[in-house]
């Protein structure tokens, strides 16, 4: 059963400090990371009382969209610096994360992950991850931290991890999911994909990975925090209650 609980095998004393690594991408639903997930992962963490350090690549985005009429700009914009927009500053380059310092990992959504963590976005189920955040993901798994991810973020997750036959969750189909197209594409990677509402969570109890549709599904602010915050309680339950 894959909602399993794993926290016989995995167990964290109350004592231990909660700390997660949160990936950013950009700024901005469509060409970084999506402003509300991002906020409202920041939000649950900090009201589960879990700290968390944000990361981003220190390189140029995919491209550069105004928000206002969706139109592609001819300038450059740094991944890093964009991220620091969200995160008030506090954000460091993604090279410099290291699994051992944290519990987990969690990916927020957004173009972003799609354009800047992978080209998604352009090629399709042809994708490949771009090698740092691929060798992060890797490492957190291989050190058997948390992996979490919202909205578009766990394409990345069956591409890296899909051969392990892991189980995501990028929503449903039907009426008010205009992404839907990506669950073919996780499942060509090897990744089992369960269908999800936006308050949902998928939890991989074998591989400690969870996942929620966010902004895969045309909601309001409020269904996508609580998706979000769903899947925070859902990993603080696991391992720490």
């Amino acid at each position: 059963m894959i909602a399993k609980s794993f926290r016989n095998l995995y167990k964290f004393s109350s004592q231990d400090k909660k700390k997660f690594a949160i990936v950013l991408h950009g700024n901005g639903v469509y060409d970084g990371t999506e402003t509300t997930e991002a906020v409202s992962l920041m939000i649950a963490l900090s009201k589960l009382k879990a700290d968390y350090q944000c990361y981003a690549p220190n390189k140029n985005q995919f491209h550069v969209v105004n928000h206002l009429n969706g139109e592609e700009q001819s300038q450059t914009r740094n991944i890093l610096e964009e991220s620091a927009r969200i995160a008030r500053g506090n954000v460091k380059d993604l090279a410099l994360l290291k699994a051992n310092d944290y519990d987990g990992i969690i990916i927020p959504g957004g173009f972003g992950a799609a354009k800047n963590l992978s080209d998604f976005a352009v090629k399709g189920a042809n994708y490949v991850v771009d090698s740092l955040i691929e060798q992060q993901i890797f490492d957190f798994y291989e050190h058997n931290k948390i992996i979490a991810a919202c909205c578009i973020s766990p394409i990345l997750l069956a591409r890296v991890l899909g051969k392990k036959g892991i189980f995501i969750t990028l929503g449903s189909e039907g009426k008010k999911w205009p992404y839907s197209d990506a669950i073919g594409a996780a499942q060509q990677q090897g990744a089992k994909t369960v269908d999800r509402q936006v308050d949902q969570v998928c939890i991989d109890g074998n591989h400690r990975i969870y996942t929620t549709p966010a902004y895969m599904y045309e909601g309001n602010p409020y269904e996508v925090y609580t998706g979000i915050e769903n899947m925070v309680k859902k990993i603080i339950e696991d391992f720490y209650d």
